[in-house]
């Protein structure tokens, strides 16, 4: 039978995150190597015990493997081995986001591209909006937002699916919780309060890949891998309201170098009141396509285990 289709939301991680804490004390002592070898089982036990993550990801590798050979180039298996390769990198980027703010990352081999615009608004205190995706590591980003001065980034998030991992961020740094901003539904407040941190010259960080957490969410339709799916609406209408530089942030890992890459997506963005869905939707498609760009760069790097391609149809059941 399939598994229930489920909203990103109701994903629980907290089983995994214990595992992962014992194999980055692990790590600690041994090393990588190691720890991927004693990752191996966790894998297993998750690869068994939650088919929805496992059906998603193979949903999502078959898509990727369908689209790059359309495209004549290299194959991505979406069996059990793919989506066990998928749920390994997973796994890594969790041990580099403990690694992040436990301190003992090397932040300076961090390879950097488009961010002179950014830094040229932060000198002249002119704020913006970041939009984000789950691919690689989002954390690195914000651990470097802490070493350029003036850098100030509020990174709105959806926490409680989340809670053990981030209890176990903050012990290993309690300022690893210091700019995160708890938004479960966008609303006139709390846009407004944004908006005072961008007047300040303050960045917001939002993700373009995940819809709201809402019975009726407001989604625009974008093609991405191939398929139409459905992309939230939420920051390009809070950036018609804050009127701001408007910024695509991806973080990814190539090889062994872990690269961060900013790039202008629009000075700002105006809504019309005429054919107001369809300028949604062209947005929505411009950022897909980046999003796509760079999934190709790191295909096991997307981290969205839950069916992405479909809106309706998830599992309200208590957990």
């Amino acid at each position: 039978m399939s598994a229930p289709h489920r909203h990103w939301a109701q994903i629980n991680e907290a089983s995994f995150v214990a595992g992962m804490r014992l194999l980055f004390w692990l790590y600690r002592i041994a090393g990588r190597w190691p720890f991927r070898l004693a990752l191996y089982p966790v894998l297993g036990w998750y690869l068994i015990s939650q088919p929805s993550a496992r059906q998603a990801s193979s949903g999502y590798l078959r898509r990727l493997s369908a689209f790059i050979h359309a495209d004549n180039s290299h194959r991505i298996r979406s069996g059990l081995l793919g989506v066990f390769q998928h749920f390994a990198s997973f796994a890594e980027s969790i041990l580099d986001k403990m690694l992040l703010w436990g301190g003992l990352f090397k932040t300076q081999d961090v390879i950097h591209s488009g961010q002179e615009h950014m830094l040229e608004n932060i000198q002249a205190q002119r704020g913006g909006l970041l939009i984000c995706a789950h691919l690689g590591n989002l954390e690195l980003c914000r651990v470097l937002s802490r070493q350029c001065s003036g850098l100030r980034i509020t990174v709105l998030v959806h926490t409680k699916h989340a809670q053990a991992f981030n209890r176990l961020l903050a012990q290993l740094d309690p300022h690893s919780q210091l700019n995160l901003m708890q938004v479960t539904e966008m609303n006139a407040v709390t846009a407004m309060l944004l908006a005072e941190k961008v007047a300040r010259g303050e960045f917001v960080a939002i993700a373009g890949d995940r819809i709201p957490v809402s019975p009726n969410p407001r989604v625009a339709h974008a093609d991405f891998l191939g398929e139409r799916a459905p992309f939230p609406v939420g920051p390009y209408v809070l950036a018609s309201v804050m009127q701001c530089p408007v910024y695509l942030m991806f973080s990814l890992t190539v090889g062994a170098r872990s690269e961060c890459h900013f790039e202008l997506f629009q000075e700002s963005i105006r809504l019309p009141r005429k054919n107001r869905d369809q300028v949604l939707d062209e947005l929505a498609a411009a950022y897909a396509a980046r999003l796509e760009h760079f999934c190709l760069r790191a295909p096991l790097q997307w981290f969205n285990f839950y069916d992405f391609w479909r809106l309706s149809g998830y599992d309200d059941a208590p957990r």
